[in-house]
């Protein structure tokens, strides 16, 4: 079972940018596709972006393309978010999650095809 511990949040204001890190202990972390979501208070838990196990496929919510990257690093078993121009609407806690299953990116955008769940970091952008 994979471990995760997100980090990087904090307090910022609108338009400044914030660095994500999503760190994953267990020797299989490269064979499972990532996630980001957040949930923001009284709304229920959304998808964010995700990357496949292999990092060739790539996926943004609507709201955040061109503004938010996903990226991963195998090698230092970590999954990044960098989110750029950013906005009072991104106001939420931000969680990091391992695929279900290994060597599967199908329905990367659906809660329900995650695992592993990290605690979760506050990320606050305020106008």
């Amino acid at each position: 079972q994979v471990q995760l511990a997100e980090s990087g949040g904090g307090l910022v204001q609108t338009g400044d940018s914030l660095r994500l890190s999503c760190a994953a202990s267990g020797r299989t972390f490269s064979h499972y596709a990532m996630g980001w979501f957040r949930q923001a208070p009284g709304k229920e838990r959304e998808f964010v972006a995700a990357i496949s196990w292999r990092g060739a496929y790539i996926y943004y919510v609507d709201s955040v393309k061109g503004r938010f990257t996903i990226s991963r690093d195998n090698a230092k078993n970590s999954a990044y978010l960098q989110m750029n121009s950013l906005k009072a609407e991104d106001t939420a806690v931000y969680y990091c999650a391992t695929a279900l299953y290994q060597y599967s990116d199908y329905g990367l955008d659906n809660l329900s095809r995650y695992a592993n769940w990290g605690q979760g970091t506050q990320v606050t952008v305020s106008s």
